[in-house]
């Protein structure tokens, strides 16, 4: 549906603002990560083919095209593509043998603890590096015990880790490294693209990811014997027709899935193109917007960008980042703040972390706001995204008192992100 902003509408004065009483800028909400589509018409050329086959899963041709394709764009030798991109993660930490403890950010999203915990492994959460949101590797040699048998870092908003430093670390140890790589398809690190490195990379597939199979995930890896493990524990253990070899689960990803995987590769470079012009529109409007700063993506490497990423410094804006997410929502413009609070103040992990551990987290996790994108936001529609923000900014110190005693009422129904 077409999202336009309200041609008469100014958003010049505190009273312009909708959540003081003025019309909100969108008739139609603008969403953080709303699905890419692609091709329709290919899409159902595709599901009824599926259907005609009759072949609806059990690494059906979509699936192993699409594995290829994957693999493929990541360089690697092996995809194995799952439901979802938590079962990814928990069959790589199955087919990897991780135990006792693993080093992992708590900046990121609660999948990424969860699949560690939900098979009995102590996540050990690492703060992170201010200037890239990603593990500081500076930070993890105290985290590491007798009960430490790996690491993995996350490529957050896409920009990859420290991959250098934390190899380094993990050699020095004798541990495993891995990488939750669900922001990162098609992103590079040195001109090395995102999937080559570690032991193994998971990615998602996610609705909202900018290349989606409604929902689905994939572990790529180098290593011939651990995408034949992984290809086991993805199928229950099998290892023939009726013959289990070892403990597994049903993460399998179906046909319908892989055909709108298939389908949203084919628009790979049209949603790139579009993500990185918002992302251009977003850098020059909020340019001198003050205590505003845009999370930027290095030019030399290879990125998605389908984050749009500020921090937001309250002392310079005036306003909290709370603050201006009520505002915008009030504007129709669904703002998030991701990963508040960060895994290591969430169940079950909360009464485990000993306060003021992850200074660098807790400040990031009070910051950051992400704003719409993809293919379903245009660039006027950035125009008035950042029109908002503008007036908001320039007219604080009349807001905040405004705002002061009056409940924040859309931070809190505001979904966890994936």
């Amino acid at each position: 549906m077409k999202r336009t902003v309200h041609p008469l509408i100014s958003k010049q004065l505190p009273e312009d603002l909708a959540w003081f009483g003025g019309r909100a800028a969108f008739e139609q909400p603008l969403h953080v990560g709303r699905p890419n589509v692609g091709d329709r018409r290919r899409l159902h050329e595709r599901l009824d083919d599926v259907l005609d086959r009759r072949w609806l899963t059990n690494d059906g041709p979509c699936v192993r095209e699409f594995e290829s394709r994957i693999a493929q764009l990541a360089g690697v030798s092996h995809c194995v593509a799952t439901c979802n991109g938590t079962l990814a993660l928990q069959i790589a930490i199955r087919a990897l043998e991780l135990k006792g403890e693993v080093i992992i950010p708590s900046y990121t999203f609660i999948a990424t603890a969860h699949a560690l915990k939900w098979q009995g492994i102590t996540p050990v959460f690492g703060d992170v590096d201010p200037a890239t949101h990603n593990l500081d590797p500076l930070q993890i040699e105290p985290l590491i015990t007798a009960q430490t048998t790996a690491i993995i870092g996350v490529h957050l908003w896409g920009r990859p880790c420290d991959v250098e430093g934390l190899q380094a670390i993990a050699e020095r140890h004798g541990l495993a490294l891995a990488f939750d790589a669900s922001h990162a398809l098609g992103c590079s690190w040195r001109g090395t693209t995102v999937g080559c490195f570690g032991r193994a990379e998971v990615f998602s597939f996610h609705a909202t990811k900018f290349i989606n199979a409604g929902e689905g995930g994939a572990v790529v890896t180098n290593d011939d014997a651990l995408a034949a493990r992984l290809r086991l524990v993805r199928n229950f253990g099998f290892a023939g027709y009726d013959r289990v070899v070892e403990l597994g689960t049903n993460a399998k990803m179906g046909e319908l899935s892989a055909a709108m995987g298939l389908t949203s590769l084919e628009s790979y470079d049209q949603f790139v193109e579009h993500n990185r012009s918002n992302y251009d529109r977003y850098r020059e409007a909020l340019a001198g917007i003050a205590g505003l700063s845009l999370a930027v993506y290095d030019d030399r490497e290879r990125s998605n960008y389908q984050y749009v990423v500020v921090e937001v410094e309250a002392s310079q804006a005036g306003l909290n980042r709370d603050q201006l997410i009520e505002l915008l929502w009030a504007e129709n413009v669904l703002a998030r703040r991701y990963f508040y609070p960060g895994c290591h103040r969430m169940e079950p992990y909360r009464a485990l972390q000993i306060p003021n551990q992850l200074p660098a987290t807790e400040a990031l996790a009070a910051r950051v706001l992400l704003l719409p994108t993809g293919c379903a936001v245009n660039s006027e529609e950035v125009d008035g995204v950042c029109a908002v923000l503008r007036c908001a900014v320039a007219h604080a110190p009349i807001l905040a008192r405004r705002m002061v005693g009056r409940p924040l009422r859309h931070v809190t129904d505001v979904m966890s992100p994936m």
